[in-house]
């Protein structure tokens, strides 16, 4: 696990926001430029993908197949034979719910190096609703056997993931988003699959989050400093493979957890982390997610807010995990 400065409480700011997708179009044109292997597939979404530049620069390299998930993923699969490493594009919900038996069959079960790109994932999506709104993708993901699964926070980091991925010789499944968050990784970053980040050290609560719950976990930790409460933030940007010692090297600390995450509790981040500690280390744990629900149509500040996927929430489950020590 990366550590930060231990002499104060790190604070981060911000002075832009953008969307995460807008991350992943910048990594796959920056691996168009440096990796002749890398080929990009879209089912009818390349503006929502944030693609264009990749088609621009490499128009041979690219392929739309239409609104045909399924079909796509048979295509990305083949192409993997002849040594391609191709980046499948749609929404999340389509990437996962509409194709699961193609990815299991064809993708999973024979390791093939594909990498399966979800946009518009969580409640974030907005107000497209329910039927847009997977909550579940991470828990469909995360069971198929040698499937890496990662969620990133930022533009920088979901951009530094993007470029990371076409290293990795297998099937990833890597989850981003539609609305404007802020920046506040570097964009010099080197993503490292598997490997937690310590944002902030602290000694009462461990507060380990994913995806656009990162920076609620770090607004959340200067809310509890000022009562009194120091939160370790630990960025979880890869669900699978889990880092099961950053997970466990802070509660030893802190004896207690928080997890936060934009997607169902069931299936997601918490019960990954809830078995890492029941089998090393039991300790108190709160879960920050949705709670065996679908979304609705709202704005995402909105539907945040409501399904309680905010910094509100975390210092809520904060203030009640501490006590059960």
């Amino acid at each position: 696990m990366e550590r930060m400065g231990k002499e104060k409480m790190k604070t981060y700011t911000y002075t832009e926001k953008k969307d995460t997708r807008s991350g992943f179009g910048a990594g796959l044109a920056e691996l168009g430029r440096t990796n002749p292997d890398v080929v990009a597939l879209c089912a009818d979404l390349t503006p929502s993908l944030k693609m264009g530049e990749f088609i621009e620069e490499n128009p041979e390299r690219f392929f739309q197949v239409g609104i045909a998930e399924a079909n796509m993923m048979g295509i990305a699969a083949g192409m993997t034979i002849g040594g391609k490493i191709p980046f499948t594009g749609t929404f999340a919900n389509f990437a996962t719910g509409r194709v699961y038996d193609q990815i299991r069959q064809s993708i999973a079960y024979s390791g093939k190096n594909v990498k399966i790109c979800a946009s518009h994932a969580g409640l974030t999506l907005g107000e497209d609703g329910a039927t847009h709104q997977i909550l579940e993708d991470i828990g469909l993901m995360k069971m198929l056997p040698g499937m890496v699964v990662i969620n990133p926070c930022d533009f920088n980091q979901t951009k530094a993931a993007t470029i990371a991925i076409a290293k990795h010789k297998g099937p990833v499944y890597l989850r981003f988003g539609r609305p404007k968050v802020p920046i506040f990784t570097p964009d010099d970053q080197t993503f490292e699959i598997g490997k937690a980040i310590q944002l902030t050290e602290g000694t009462d609560v461990t507060i380990v989050a994913t995806g656009h719950l990162v920076w609620e976990a770090l607004e959340a930790s200067k809310v509890l400093l000022d009562k009194g409460i120091s939160a370790e933030v630990i960025n979880i940007h890869t669900i699978k493979p889990l880092d099961d010692k950053a997970i466990l090297d802070s509660v030893a600390k802190t004896g207690c957890i928080v997890t936060a995450e934009e997607h169902n509790i069931f299936g997601g981040l918490g019960e990954s982390v809830a078995r890492v500690l029941a089998t090393n280390s039991p300790v108190p744990q709160e879960f920050v997610g949705t709670n065996d629900t679908f979304g609705e149509s709202g704005t995402p500040a909105q539907l945040m807010e409501k399904y309680g996927l905010n910094s509100a929430a975390i210092i809520n489950k904060a203030e009640t995990v501490i006590k059960r020590k």
